[in-house]
């Protein structure tokens, strides 16, 4: 599943293989192999996979379906706004 949620997350960003490997200081083709299933990312990548997507390592690995937003950064203002927003997306 690892393989399938990479994919998944870069073409949700609208990255290409060769945007992301330049994104994770990798070649197009570890990425190509990391998707295809025929090696795996060491744990220090799967590390840098997740945060770089804003995910959790659990998530990465399939052993969770719940997302995570960063918010990291922001004011309290700022996350009751981001807040407010996904409680109207829910809505709908």
């Amino acid at each position: 599943m690892l393989n399938e949620r990479i994919k998944q997350l870069r073409e949700a960003k609208n990255l290409t293989q060769v945007q992301l490997a330049a994104k994770l200081s990798v070649s197009k083709q570890c990425v190509s192999n990391w998707e295809n299933n025929y090696i795996q990312p060491s744990v220090e990548m799967v590390v840098a996979i997740a945060d770089f997507f804003g995910v959790s390592v659990d998530y990465l690995l399939d052993r969770s379906d719940k997302q995570q937003i960063c918010v990291e950064g922001l004011s309290d203002e700022q996350i009751q706004h981001v807040n407010a927003i996904i409680k109207d997306i829910l809505r709908k």
